[in-house]
């Protein structure tokens, strides 16, 4: 049998789940990059157009591309108001179909570790962006615990079935992260922890909207109904709602930046 892999292919699902708290990242991300306004953009593995949508929404750029290798997550994006401004179009992050120094900035939010081979990945981000240029990117800390559908993760692994990873998740920690950029000579490389929280109205809500998330969806999907309604229990008491019900879940990720040389 084929080992499962994760992958995008519902933008819908994807906006319940991951966009707010892409959104919550990304907010305090752009606030830690300090952009200037009207440079060329490339939003690497833009999924359904969400973070491209916020760099429109907060940095006024003067051009804007997002690529990813989906063709169902590009067509939800290209239902953004960003698509006013926004070329969405497929391709590979290992092989960007764009000349040398074409961008002022080049992001990854959220994908880094789902790039077969991230130097390649990050040569790619340096050579499409001109001397000077930014080049970023966030990830949650998967290793770390920093996943927001963390407690699904765990629970599962402790009923001995095994949460599906991203092919480059070492990346998703601090220190390969910044190696990652370091050597790959870009100059004032700099790195932080983002954490944000998200608070669901009842345990019913997060339920319903973490069980869709790409890493652990197929895995309960394959699960037995009997071992589903366990792991509803071990999550919600690893949880612990609060009095009103509520449920409050953190996430935290890693990040980093440095400029083209020259």
């Amino acid at each position: 049998m084929a080992a499962q892999q994760i992958r995008f292919t519902d933008g819908s699902a994807y906006e319940r789940m991951m966009v707010t708290w892409s959104r919550l990242a990304g907010d305090i991300f752009l606030d830690w990059l300090a952009p200037k306004s009207g440079v060329r953009w490339i939003d690497i593995g833009c999924g359904n157009g969400a973070f491209t949508q916020l760099v429109c929404d907060r940095c006024a750029p003067a051009e804007i591309h997002g690529i990813d290798p989906s063709q169902a997550q590009l067509a939800f994006a290209r239902t953004r108001p960003a698509s006013q401004i926004a070329r969405f179009q497929p391709g590979d992050a290992m092989a960007l179909s764009f000349p040398d120094n074409s961008f002022d900035a080049a992001t990854m939010a959220l994908v880094i570790f789902f790039v077969p081979d991230p130097e390649k990945g990050v040569a790619e981000m340096i050579r499409v962006t001109a001397p000077g240029g930014l080049v970023a990117a966030y990830v949650w800390d998967i290793l770390g615990g920093g996943f927001p559908a963390y407690a699904f993760q765990a629970e599962l692994a402790a009923m001995g079935h095994a949460p599906l990873h991203p092919p480059s998740v070492a990346v998703s920690q601090m220190e390969p992260l910044r190696q990652l950029w370091r050597g790959a000579d870009l100059d004032a490389v700099e790195t932080r922890e983002i954490e944000v929280n998200r608070t669901f109205a009842d345990f019913d809500e997060f339920w319903s909207i973490t069980e869709t998330v790409a890493p652990v969806a197929p895995v309960i999907a394959a699960m037995t109904p009997d071992d589903v309604a366990t792991l509803k229990r071990r999550v919600k008491a690893r949880l612990s709602p609060a009095p009103d019900g509520s449920v409050t879940c953190a996430g935290r990720a890693n990040a980093v930046m440095g400029t083209v040389p020259g």
